[in-house]
């Protein structure tokens, strides 16, 4: 069966955006773009919430053909270019989409039925609310986190409404030379 895994960039306190949304306080660079474009090099699937889609479709398709395209710029573009994009939305018509399945209701026997198919695993890039929603119905099988040294405040928590506890298993831990900490878990 394929796992669904959440990967997060995640301030200290546990937010993934600041209270609008706010992603410049993430901490990337070449090191970090070289050991993700690793893993997500072995992964087929990107699953987006409506509003992560839209951003990351207004880039990627394009992003490696620029002429000042870095060559992470160049690789993700190839990569997401390939992949099968599965996007949560309640407003999005799939009808002119090319790769892309969009699932705007029932959403545990649509994912369920995708995790039963063919492929790698589904790798959920960012997308907090889609995140939220896969949580509240226990279809989240890890959590590949960024942990950035900074403490926001305030902001859009990564957990919100858990019901019951879940237990996790810690894969493995890089730390980057930015201060960033990798955290691989599963369940």
């Amino acid at each position: 069966m394929r796992k669904i895994i959440s990967f997060m960039h995640i301030s200290l306190d546990g937010f993934v955006a600041g209270p609008n949304g706010e992603m410049n306080w993430i901490n990337v660079d070449e090191e970090i773009f070289d050991h993700v474009g690793e893993r997500i090099s072995k992964t087929d699937t990107a699953l987006y919430g409506r509003v992560t889609y839209q951003m990351m479709e207004a880039y990627w398709p394009n992003a490696g053909d620029k002429p000042n395209a870095s060559q992470h710029d160049i690789h993700h573009s190839k990569w997401y270019n390939k992949a099968h994009k599965i996007v949560l939305s309640k407003t999005l018509n799939d009808a002119v989409l090319t790769n892309t399945t969009i699932i705007s209701d029932d959403l545990s026997n649509e994912i369920n039925k995708i995790k039963q198919g063919a492929g790698s695993e589904i790798l959920i890039f960012g997308s907090p609310t889609a995140t939220h929603s896969l949580i509240q119905q226990n279809l989240i099988d890890g959590y590949w986190l960024f942990v950035n040294p900074i403490i926001l405040g305030q902001g859009i928590p990564l957990f919100i409404d858990i019901k019951d506890k879940i237990n996790l298993k810690l894969l493995a831990t890089r730390q980057f030379t930015s201060g960033v900490t990798e955290l691989n878990y599963t369940l």
